[in-house]
């Protein structure tokens, strides 16, 4: 059994070590929705319903169910995905989770076109051939299954329009020669000081070391996928971003 003095050390230690509680004062709120303006709204959008991070503007965050959940991934960050850890205080953190809260309550995005359509747009550009959704499809492009949590309307229509403005952080296409005269592109997988993997836009793996190419071109910024403007109506386009935004994953 611990003793009184223990008792005290342990309570302090608690204190010390909990994650602050969401606060909700409107002064708290205040200051949470300047540094989310000027460090999240870039990415989450300005009334954050999205752009290159997670639509934040619904009233139930999938990867946030709680306060301390909430803290945390603003706090951290998140493993693997574009949402870095942040080097602010845990004061400034869990102001900013008390606005990310209020976005709950922003109107939804009115969104043109019938995502009934937009699901046989989708299927007649043949999209599955590079993306997945529900499991099914090509493991080239971005998965595809939660699209609409993760990203706006407007984020999703531009992509669409003008991939090369919206190529997500870290995808990279490469085209390399080989010293026996072969020519082969695809979206890198892993890379290191002495061998490269990619997959070309069949899904078939590649494996070099850098020793066995002539050229290695790193195409930044660049998107295997072309542009639809042109190609599609307003109407296919509106639809066809209905049915992305549609895709919102398990629930």
């Amino acid at each position: 059994m611990l003793g009184p003095s223990a008792v005290v050390v342990l309570a302090v230690f608690v204190v010390l070590a909990a994650p602050p509680v969401v606060v909700a004062q409107p002064a708290d709120i205040e200051q949470g929705q300047r540094l989310y303006e000027s460090l999240c709204g870039s990415c989450h959008g300005p009334q954050g319903n999205g752009g290159r991070g997670a639509n934040l503007a619904q009233p139930r965050l999938r990867r946030a169910s709680d306060d301390q959940a909430l803290f945390n991934i603003i706090r951290r960050g998140i493993r693997g995905t574009e949402m870095p850890g942040s080097p602010l205080t845990p004061i400034q953190v869990s102001s900013i989770a008390a606005y990310v809260k209020t976005l709950g309550r922003v109107a939804p995005e009115d969104i043109p076109g019938d995502g009934r359509r937009g699901a046989a747009v989708y299927a007649g550009l043949d999209c599955a051939r590079c993306h997945t959704v529900r499991g099914r499809g090509g493991i080239v492009g971005p998965d595809l299954d939660d699209i609409g949590a993760r990203r706006s309307a407007a984020h999703l229509r531009e992509a669409l329009l003008d991939p090369e403005v919206s190529v997500p952080t870290g995808f990279l296409l490469l085209r390399v020669v080989t010293r026996d005269g072969r020519v082969l592109s695809g979206v890198r997988v892993n890379e290191d000081g002495f061998s490269i993997q990619f997959r070309d836009l069949t899904g078939r793996l590649h494996s070099f070391w850098k020793t066995e190419l002539d050229t290695l071109e790193q195409q930044w910024q660049r998107s295997p996928m072309g542009s639809y403007a042109g190609r599609l109506t307003t109407e296919q386009t509106d639809d066809l971003v209905a049915y992305l935004v549609s895709l919102k994953g398990a629930r």
